[in-house]
This record gives C-alpha cells, structure tokens and sequence, in this order.
C-alpha cells in the first residue's frame, strides 16, 4: 500500500508510539511530538523569512536609479505614476496587470521635489497633473 509522504509520516509517528508501550496506541504523546515538530517548523519559516528580509532588501544600485516621483488615481484601479530614471521622467499608466508609458519628459521639465510646492504654488500632484493634461493640444 502506498502512502503520501504526510500520510506516511504519521503512520511513522503512531507505529513508533505503539510499539513503545508495547501495542497499545498512545494518542497523548503523538499529538504532542506533532505540535512541538509543526511549532519548530513554523519557527524555522520565521527566523528564515527575518533574515532574508534583513539581509536582502533588493539590490540597492537599481532602487537608486529608479525613484517614483508622485502618482495619482484616475479610476478604481487605475493609477498614473511619475517614475523618474536616470535624467528621464516617466509618465505611466497602472492597470492590473498592464502598465504603459503615456509620456517621457526631462528632469529639467518637472520641478524637483524639494521646491515642488512652492513652485506648483502649493498644489498637489493630481492638480498638476490635471492641469497639464488640460493643456496639452488634442
């Protein structure tokens, strides 16, 4: 007869425990040594997934490169994001499982992002946005 490994597994575990107590089946003790084995596993998974997040973190050049500059919801689940590579400033459009370029512009034609209010003259991203789509030629 074949098993599944699980399966396989506790049929392992209870013909130990029979076989201990000379054939009379121990359920107490099996279940504990089942949830002391899944408790070290699951505590295995977390210490695992805390140290690939404090040692990963990506690669740190790219994230440099790339930098998202603002975005803006123009549906339930659409979005237009300015994402800024190298000198050049991307205007995409978001959609799941879709993403377009709808524009690239220069550094230079955007403002930075340390005077950005003052000189949008405290608005938003979204207004701006709104306001240069206003005036773009149709």
């Amino acid at each position: 007869m074949h098993f599944p490994p699980p399966a396989a597994g506790l049929l392992f575990l209870t013909g130990s425990v029979i076989a201990a107590d000379g054939g009379t089946f121990d359920a107490t003790g099996s279940v504990v040594q089942m949830l002391l084995g899944l408790g070290l596993v699951i505590g295995l998974l977390y210490a695992s997934l805390h140290a690939l997040r404090r040692i990963g973190g990506g690669n740190a050049q790219g994230a440099a490169l790339l930098k998202v500059r603002g975005a803006a919801a123009v549906g339930p689940r659409e979005r237009v994001v300015l994402v800024e590579v190298g000198e050049k400033i991307l205007v995409l459009g978001v959609s799941p499982g879709r993403v377009n370029t709808l524009h690239t512009l220069d550094t230079v034609d955007l403002p930075s992002s340390g005077n950005n209010a003052s000189q949008l003259g405290g608005k938003d991203f979204q207004t701006w946005l709104k306001q240069t789509l206003e005036r773009r030629p149709r």
